[in-house]
């Protein structure tokens, strides 16, 4: 991307609080005309007021500095706390923007993108970009006005005493150009890694009852280790280029004191400045080299805020979920499901790796289906089929004759319960987990799904009721126990179509039974797809479809299936044969 392009995205964001970033430019001008006063007033002090004994010209430049001073404090509190609240603001809206654009992409970027590297650019990389928010434009203006009205009052008093200091500025201006390529790409690697690090983290901390149960705290350390090492050497390249570039920056404005003392002593040695002009001259250096070491530290926060908005436009620039221009919404979706020659893989262009092959299935409302067979047959991806969590290659797939691209995914969806074996819960109280269901549902409604899930009697139990605090993921509930919380949310939620994705396969025997029969009531009158290891769960489906990597091999009821002899048959009497 242009870097005009860049900086257009980027100053898009300071167009709600503008009123608030112009009131604090004008204070950035205000100071820096105050600065520029400073070193004139001297001048006139030392050349005329104290050799003419003009003790009321004194005074009054005194009480005029005074007053510039307080008007000062008060402009730099103005810019030190509003000035950081545009900042805040800034990095908020950006924030929200990528959340909802977050909410918006397909399954496919999650799927190639640790979820650590995207919270490090929702935190880390917009911290940077809110602090360049507030200080870039604000130092970068102050630096210049100052720069340009120190040259101009330095002009005034000599020309060229101004020329020979500011000869110098373009040695500086073309090294700040060789490093900044340099600079660039050292700042991408550290916020690469930085991002690394954050995924490893969050990896090790969801995992971790895992690595504790496997005594693999080792191996999760030495891959923490791997990452943190990157991250170390990418700052060491950094700091080794700030290193260089602060040094230089440093012996630079050193050496416009160096210019300024031999070049201004030798003019005022010979009279063509007087005692006030040199003290002046003197003066304006130092007001001069303040903007430059403020460009100096900047520089530094630049690429940082830079680096960071450029790996949000990154993600911004994902295309999200695509949808149709018309697409339909239909008042009331029965459920009637069909399979046309579909064909789907994870990894566009590779036949091969097809998981989904001229798959064709017909699902009438109200009707049953389970799907069985070994795992890597593509069961659980046709489920994630009909929601178009994935789009398809080829064929289609309608929903009551409606094919589901021509239909709004949040209206297909609202039209899709699903029941997973890895439930997932928020981190909030049961109440605000199963409303998940539908968000308009009063209290009653909420009770009552969890009735007809079996779980109101263990929830009001709980010492906080439907208040409990569930815990991340849920951690504070047994497997049984988040599976029917799961149910009352699609109890809740009424749709005519059902996914039983795995429901019951993580839970023992007796879990399993009281589940059993929730389902079988949630399933009453719906559109149901089951994918079931366990074949005792779908002997009452209405018809059984065995698939394997081979595509659809058997299909029919259970009686039939079993009748036929085959695979449903083999995969049934295995499962049975220590009863």
């Amino acid at each position: 991307m242009k870097k005009k392009s860049m900086l257009a995205r980027f100053a898009r964001y300071y167009k709600p609080h503008k009123t608030l970033f112009i009131i604090d430019m004008i204070c950035a001008f205000t100071i820096s005309a105050f600065n520029l006063v400073y070193p004139y007033i001297t001048k006139e002090i030392i050349n005329n007021y104290v050799p003419n004994k003009l003790m009321t010209m004194l005074l009054g430049a005194a009480g005029f500095l005074l007053g510039f001073y307080i008007i000062k404090a008060g402009l730099n509190y103005f810019l030190h706390c509003w000035g950081h609240i545009v900042g805040v603001r800034i990095q908020s809206d950006m924030r929200r923007e990528l959340f909802i654009h977050l909410e918006k992409l397909p399954f496919t970027y999650f799927d190639d993108n640790k979820t650590g590297v995207i919270m490090s650019r929702m935190t880390n990389d917009l911290f940077q970009v809110s602090e360049l928010a507030h200080h870039g434009p604000e130092d970068v203006f102050l630096s210049l006005i100052t720069l340009v009205g120190a040259f101009i009052m330095l002009a005034i008093m000599n020309v060229y005493l101004a020329l020979i200091v500011f000869a110098f500025i373009p040695f500086f201006a073309l090294f700040i150009i060789l490093i900044r390529k340099n600079m660039k790409k050292v700042y991408k690697e550290t916020r690469e890694a930085q991002g690394e690090v954050n995924a490893d983290i969050e990896s090790a901390i969801s995992g971790m009852r895992v690595s504790r149960a496997y005594t693999a705290s080792e191996h999760e350390l030495s891959k923490f280790d791997k990452g943190n090492d990157r991250f170390v050497q990418s700052r060491y390249k950094q700091f080794k280029l700030l290193g260089k570039f602060h040094s230089t920056m440093t012996f630079f404005m050193d050496f416009l004191y160096f210019a300024v003392l031999l070049a201004g002593g030798l003019f005022f040695y010979y009279g063509i400045i007087d005692v006030g002009d040199f003290t002046a001259f003197v003066l304006y250096i130092s007001t001069l080299i303040t903007p430059i070491r403020t460009l100096v530290t900047i520089y530094d926060q630049i690429q940082e805020g830079a680096s960071g908005f450029k790996r949000f436009c990154d993600i911004m620039d994902e295309p999200t979920e695509a949808e149709s221009d018309n697409a339909l919404c239909p008042e009331k979706l029965n459920g009637d499901i069909e399979f046309s020659n579909v064909t789907f893989g994870y990894t566009e262009g590779d036949d091969a790796a097809k998981v989904i092959k001229d798959f064709s299935l017909k699902i009438p409302a109200g009707k049953t289906v389970a799907l069985v067979g070994p795992s890597g047959g593509g069961k659980t991806t046709l489920c994630h089929l009909i929601p178009r969590f994935y789009e398809i290659d080829s064929g289609s797939i309608t929903v009551d004759g409606y094919d589901v691209k021509e239909l709004s995914r949040n209206c297909l969806r609202k039209s899709i319960g699903i029941v997973q074996q890895d439930v997932f819960l928020f981190n909030g109280t049961v109440k605000e987990n199963i409303a998940y269901g539908d968000f308009t549902a009063s209290d009653d409604m909420i009770v009552e799904a969890a009735k007809r899930a079996n779980i109101h009697d263990y929830i009001m139990s709980l010492e906080g009721g439907y208040d409990t605090e569930v815990g991340e993921r849920g951690v504070k509930l047994s497997g049984g126990q988040k599976q029917r919380i799961s149910i009352a949310r699609a109890f809740l939620k009424n749709p005519p179509i059902l996914i039983l994705d795995e429901a019951t396969s993580a839970l023992d025997n007796a879990t399993e039974m009281l589940i059993q029969s929730a389902l079988e009531e949630l399933q009453g009158g719906r559109t149901t797809l089951v994918v079931a290891h366990r074949l005792s769960t779908i002997k009452n489906a209405d018809e059984i479809i065995v698939i394997t990597s081979n595509g659809v091999e058997e299909r029919g009821n259970h009686a039939q299936l079993i009748a036929k002899n085959g695979i449903y048959k083999e995969l049934y009497d295995y499962q049975f044969k220590n009863l």
